[in-house]
């Protein structure tokens, strides 16, 4: 049985003053934590229970809301996390690189780079399908990217000598063209991503969600071989 004390919820809710707190599931309360939200006029429901009046739950310490305080978001449902929540952290990752794809979109348009469009559509189609099995705790659905699957990608990247004619660890020059520049940008951003999904995701030394971490080190192969592509010069009409 762990117990909550004093010290614990002093600096789980220094910052606010929920109506109630909800005991965890196998957990109790110390005599001291126990005053100590009673002294606050903060209703104890045990664990279980329904907190009355309670619109919102925080996630970490089972405080309940009647509002949304400003500093936290939803994390599932009705569940709040503080915006800096390394769940949090991650989906701001995921929105900024799809904004950046599009960007890049915009910048290809009208180009007849139309394959080039159409690999890049893709991954943004992936990145918002991990949005959503993040956000409604859904596995990922198995899939391609890029038109090839998971050991596809993996064995093309290790090999784009005899895929694409390219020699391997080739790095990206400003001579190669600015669409293969931002191709690179793309990659580097999938891979700061991925770390973010580590951040979020590892507990006690196992991954919750390794799809999600999978489809993102798939992705950032998937921009590896894209950038292969453009210097074999598969992408250009």
């Amino acid at each position: 049985m762990k117990y909550i004390t004093e010290a614990a919820l002093r600096a789980a809710l220094r910052a606010e003053a929920p109506a109630c707190y909800q005991v965890p599931q196998g957990q109790r309360l110390t005599p001291a934590a126990r005053e100590y939200l009673q002294s606050r006029k903060i209703r104890i429901v045990p664990p279980g229970s329904t907190k009355p009046g309670a619109k919102f739950v925080d996630a970490e310490t089972g405080a309940a809301y009647s509002e949304k305080p400003e500093h936290m978001t939803h994390l599932n449902g009705n569940v709040l996390a503080p915006k800096s929540h390394p769940r949090i952290a991650f989906r701001g990752r995921l929105d900024s690189l799809q904004s950046t794809i599009l960007l890049v979109q915009c910048a290809l348009d009208g180009h007849g780079y139309d394959r080039l469009l159409a690999d890049l559509e893709d991954l943004l189609r992936a990145l918002r399908m991990m949005m959503r099995c993040d956000v409604l705790d859904e596995p990922l659905p198995g899939g391609s990217l890029i038109g090839l699957s998971h050991p596809q990608l993996r064995e093309q990247s290790h090999d784009p000598q005899r895929f694409f004619g390219v020699r391997a660890m080739t790095l990206p020059h400003y001579t190669m063209g600015r669409e293969l520049a931002m191709l690179n940008r793309l990659r580097t951003a999938v891979r700061e991503t991925e770390l973010a999904a580590v951040e979020a995701f590892l507990e006690d030394g196992r991954c919750t969600r390794s799809d999600l971490v999978e489809e993102l080190n798939r992705m950032s192969s998937a921009l590896h071989i894209m950038m292969c592509r453009w210097i074999a010069g598969q992408y250009r009409t």
